[in-house]
């Protein structure tokens, strides 16, 4: 079966799941292919002879730039044509670059490659949350997109454990290889397995009305989002949960191997279990709790993630001054634990706050901010100080870089407080939750 539209608003609950399971696999692969640059810094950077700023603009700002430029144009697409065909373009396109990162034999041939990682990606989210946002009615959205959001500490922990091992073994090339062309195969199977669901049918039963008005102009579309208030502060708290976060995920197996004199091999086994698991739990659980509290008070979609970076900052500095690495893990597990309580909630809010027709080109724009500020700046932020402070620390600069990331989170939980002022006054939020 293709994806074919689904000729009602109502699916079946085992096929729902079986839809967002597989997103979620996608996403994997997605996150998985973004993120193995971080966990092949080090020998990159050996053998390629690169400094941190471009490690930095590698692992972001390369990824990130054309990832954003060419997300909102997509999402525009998609709100008009089938979202399953564009994303499994999108996964094939994406997955055959991973691969070609394999072949570069300097920093300008490995970056025209990550920029189209980052142009085939760009397909790969918001089509997702328009179609997830399709099967899973407003009241049980939040569970459905954290599921989805599964994908990224997945990905990251199997790039981490299959990219470390295939490149301690084999050379970080092949790493690339073994990444990357399977997602040709993922590709042809989405198809398959995914329908397109009609567009909207789910909010319009739970109105009481038969149909929601067709997707506007691009322009529109645009204007009204920085025209709402909600939207503009949680993708703004998201844009800085993401700098934050991407600049330790980017980071951290270089900070391991560097400081803690951690081996490669060992980051592929206990670092990857640390960072997946609780990623897991965190990302999950964001989206378990808000879809609860929410019923209570809409502003827990932004306190909860307030809290959780809140409760980070001892953890992380626990990471930065521990005495070796099995300490510094022990410390990163709350971390990566809350940072990744912010998406599913963001995402929620975007989904449930702006009309059906809205939806996909809304989630690019969060994502268009989320992934500039975040992976764009991020990663080249602590890259920079970390060359900055490399002639008096020696690879010890990488401590002070990574330190920098403090008055960061201090900002991430003001944005996350102002958001839920907004939240708590949005009236379509209100009908909806």
């Amino acid at each position: 079966m293709t994806a074919a539209a689904a000729p009602g608003a109502r699916t079946s609950t085992g096929y729902r799941y079986v839809v967002v399971w597989f997103l979620a696999i996608v996403y994997t692969f997605n996150f998985m292919d973004r993120q193995i640059m971080s966990i092949l810094a080090e020998p990159i950077r050996k053998d390629l002879g690169l400094s941190d700023t471009q490690l930095g603009m590698l692992t972001g700002l390369a990824f990130a730039a054309f990832y954003t430029t060419f997300g909102i144009p997509v999402a525009w697409l998609a709100d008009r044509a089938r979202r399953v065909w564009i994303m499994a373009a999108a996964c094939g396109i994406w997955s055959v670059f991973t691969a070609a990162c394999g072949l570069a034999t300097n920093f300008t041939q490995l970056a025209l490659a990550r920029v189209f990682v980052g142009v085939g990606e760009a397909g790969g989210s918001p089509p997702s949350y328009s179609l997830i946002s399709d099967y899973f009615p407003p009241k049980e959205r939040g569970t459905g997109l954290a599921i989805y959001s599964l994908g990224v500490p997945a990905g990251s922990m199997v790039g981490s454990a299959l990219g470390g091992w295939v490149a301690a073994n084999h050379g970080w090339r092949m790493a690339f290889f073994v990444v990357g062309l399977p997602g040709v195969l993922l590709a042809l199977l989405l198809l398959v397995v995914v329908r397109e669901p009609k567009r909207g049918g789910l909010d319009a039963l739970a109105a009481g009305h038969a149909a929601h008005p067709p997707s506007p102009p691009i322009g529109a579309a645009i204007a009204s989002f920085f025209a709402n208030r909600t939207l503009v502060l949680t993708a703004i708290s998201s844009g800085l949960s993401a700098f934050v976060g991407y600049a330790m995920l980017s980071w951290n197996p270089a900070f391991l191997i560097r400081v803690k004199e951690m081996s490669l091999k060992d980051v592929a086994v206990y670092y990857s279990l640390v960072m997946g698991i609780t990623g897991m739990i965190g990302t999950f659980g964001a989206g378990f709790i808000v879809d609860r509290l929410g019923q209570i008070d809409r502003r827990w979609y932004a306190w909860v993630p307030a809290i959780a970076f809140t409760l980070s900052v001892p953890f992380f500095a626990g990471f930065l001054l521990a005495p070796n690495w099995r300490v510094a893990l022990a410390f990163l597990a709350v971390p990566a634990l809350m940072n990744n309580m912010y998406l599913a909630p963001a995402i929620t809010v975007i989904q449930n706050a702006v009309a059906p027709a809205q939806r996909t080109v809304s989630s690019a724009i969060l994502l268009f901010i989320l992934n500039l500020v975040g992976l764009g700046g991020g990663p080249v932020f602590v890259g920079m100080i970390s060359d900055h402070a490399k002639p008096q620390y020696g690879e010890h600069s990488l401590l002070i870089g990574l330190a920098a990331l403090f008055p960061m989170i201090a900002l991430t939980v003001g944005a996350h407080l102002a958001a839920s002022l907004s939240i708590g006054r949005d009236k379509r939020l209100a009908d909806a939750l």
